[in-house]
């Protein structure tokens, strides 16, 4: 049986345990104990690690076919150090086939409401979507070093039933006027899920993909669906400017960035098919 590595044990990564239990043999990097019992009840082979001290991972050389890299860089890094320290510990042993990177769309910077396609050059406007770019170059570059294929997975803002902006309606913070608004992006934590086991099987090597749902919605319009559906007040509406001065920096690096990503090449390579074409089929159901 193939051997699957999941590297940042979180929510996504349970998502993918009932997809793909009956055809790998699934091993999680984790960094607390406590988890150890949950995950093994789920299907998986628990490992204790932590990407932060690079020699708690000696075990991981050699281990995997495919390897799932999920976890974020830690903040304050000038490079993603997560993965310089998982990337030499794959080099050890026998090399993976396979690496899927899951990386985020705000590499692309600010895009004024531009349709998105992967060809497009990154413009991280961030510290963490810098990140997240050398991220990707560190994993490509080794990937073609050393034969394995890789994949790049860009991924806007996951949502779920337990992930919806409920606190932030009920604080009653601002959403941007209709007319100054940005575009926003998201996918289903589920369909997230599905799109990686699509890459699994279906992705091209050195080969970037949007991880988006079918929706062109402006933030303010998500923040009154996500009201509406659940009785909250809608947020109140001001002015571009007037919004930057009252939310906190790192909302406003969310808000201030507006992008419309294309899916056309995930649907036509990946053959997924999405669960949740639009926020609207999820919480309305």
């Amino acid at each position: 049986m193939t051997n699957l590595l999941l590297v940042g044990s979180g929510d996504i990564a349970r998502r993918l345990l009932p997809l793909m239990r009956d055809h790998y043999r699934i091993y999680a990097l984790l960094r607390d104990p406590k988890k150890i019992t949950d995950w093994r009840t789920g299907g998986a082979t628990p490992i204790i690690a932590d990407l932060d001290d690079r020699q708690t991972l000696v075990r991981i050389g050699g281990l995997a076919d495919v390897v799932i890299h999920l976890a974020p860089p830690l903040a304050g890094d000038s490079h993603d150090m997560r993965t310089t320290h998982l990337l030499a510990a794959l080099s050890r042993g026998k090399l993976p086939k396979r690496i899927i990177y899951i990386s985020t769309s705000g590499v692309y910077g600010d895009c004024a409401g531009d349709e998105v396609r992967e060809t497009r050059r990154p413009a991280p406007q961030t510290a963490r979507a810098q990140l997240r770019v050398s991220a990707e170059q560190h994993v490509r570059a080794w990937a073609s070093r050393n034969g394995v294929h890789a994949s790049i997975l860009r991924v806007p803002g996951i949502y779920a039933a337990e992930r919806l902006p409920l606190e932030r309606l009920r604080s009653g913070a601002p959403a941007i006027v209709a007319a100054e608004d940005s575009y926003t992006n998201h996918i289903h934590a589920d369909d997230l899920a599905r799109i990686i086991v699509g890459a699994i099987r279906s992705g091209k090597n050195h080969r970037v993909y949007h991880a988006v749902d079918d929706d062109e919605m402006k933030m303010g319009d998500y923040f009154d669906l996500v009201a509406d559906v659940y009785g909250l007040p809608r947020p109140p509406r001001l002015a571009r400017d007037e919004v930057q001065r009252v939310v906190s920096a790192g909302m406003w690096s969310f808000m201030a960035e507006s992008r419309r990503l294309s899916n056309a090449r995930m649907k036509s390579e990946l053959k997924v098919k999405l669960g949740y074409p639009t926020v609207a089929d999820a919480v309305k159901k």
